[in-house]
């Protein structure tokens, strides 16, 4: 054998090597991992299947129609990662047993058989035989990862939209800010919302953690089609900052946490995504909502009784500099998702829609607003 044949040899066993260790690093940051790690092959598959949907999309006539549509999205994307491992894993072990000395034929069926553990081609040499092993061990381990990885997400989603049906009780469907103000007035009184600005205060934070560890559920849509995380978390959101900012009512400082979290989380999870943001805003700095529509909000709260504060200009500023906090990445998450219409928030996320391409990834400060 030349020199030439050995060296391409090796040089076939060693890129078998690295695609194997690049299809299990894919498989740990996707379903082992238990932090953001963003993953260039599953980002791929999302990418490819997106822009298959987004050629049914263009003939969508309306938004419920889209949603249809958008339903399958996540979970078609999710499955189709199974077999895109498991052919990098059948290529890369084929390179190796052709490295070892099979002919290329006998190589891939070899591969074959032993990573869907068939037993029909086998070959009898100590080398082959670790590699057939590993293989069908590697290939057992995918499968099962999937199935314990689903149960999981589902929970995740599950805890998610629960608190999302809920709030259509509270803040109207679609939820906003100046509703949900309304009913907790009319009906259980402002000094229970401290109860809501805690529980939302943990659901942020559930949802930060599952977000971006599992960032696939991103993109599963909730059961209804009006009905969005995204939306919803908006309307807590503008819930509290309205409250803090121009409702006439003792301070609490849960409110503040509530909102603190809510930002975080939104942030977070456009950092996985790579949507730019300031991560520093100043508080005077502008924001998607109008003056003219913060004006007409309070006029409308003050004449169904709720106490206003009297200094407007005041509370407008305190407003705009809580909103400005999360406005963009609300906004960009409500485009990125294509969530359904609500007030503040997927209303005015055409201007801000992003694609879902990767953005090169700026190099952020990581300060904060107190």
């Amino acid at each position: 054998m030349g020199w030439d044949i050995v060296a391409l040899r090796v040089a076939a066993f060693l890129l078998g090597v690295v695609m194997v260790w690049a299809t299990l690093a894919s498989v740990i940051k996707t379903f082992v991992l238990p932090r953001a790690a963003p993953d260039f092959l599953a980002r791929a598959v999302f990418l490819g299947v997106r822009s298959v949907f987004n050629v049914r999309l263009r003939r969508a006539r309306s938004y419920t129609d889209r949603d249809a549509i958008l339903s399958f999205f996540a979970p078609v994307s999710l499955l189709m990662l199974l077999p895109i491992w498991y052919t990098a894993v059948l290529f890369a072990y084929a390179l190796a047993y052709w490295a070892l000395g099979s002919p290329w034929d006998e190589a891939f069926r070899l591969s074959g058989s032993s990573l869907f553990t068939l037993g029909f081609f086998s070959a009898g040499d100590l080398p082959h035989a670790v590699l057939i092993f590993s293989e069908a061990a590697l290939g057992l381990l995918l499968v099962a990862l999937l199935i314990a990885y689903l149960p999981t997400m589902y929970a995740a989603f599950s805890r998610r939209e629960a608190a999302v049906n809920l709030l259509e009780v509270r803040a109207g469907n679609p939820p906003s800010a100046p509703e949900m103000l309304k009913r907790y007035h009319r009906i259980h009184g402002l000094d229970q919302l401290h109860d809501v600005w805690h529980a939302w205060e943990v659901w942020f934070a559930d949802v930060e953690e599952s977000h971006t560890s599992l960032p696939a559920i991103v993109f599963f849509r909730s059961p209804r089609p009006e009905h969005s995380w995204v939306t919803a978390s908006g309307a807590v959101l503008d819930t509290a900052a309205l409250t803090l900012a121009a409702v006439d009512v003792p301070h609490d400082p849960q409110a503040d946490l509530c909102l603190r979290a809510g930002y975080i989380a939104l942030r977070r999870i456009s950092d996985y995504f790579e949507i730019p943001y300031d991560p520093a805003p100043r508080p005077d700095d502008p924001i998607s909502i109008t003056r003219a529509e913060f004006d007409a909000v309070c006029d409308d709260l003050a004449a169904q009784g709720l106490p206003i504060k009297p200094d407007r200009e005041q509370a407008w500023r305190d407003f705009a500099g809580w909103r400005v906090n999360y406005d963009v990445v609300l906004l960009r998450l409500a485009g990125l998702t294509l969530a359904p219409v609500a007030p503040w928030s997927s209303d005015r996320a055409l201007s801000h829609r992003v694609p879902l391409v990767p953005i090169l990834r700026r190099q952020r400060s990581s300060r904060e607003r107190p």
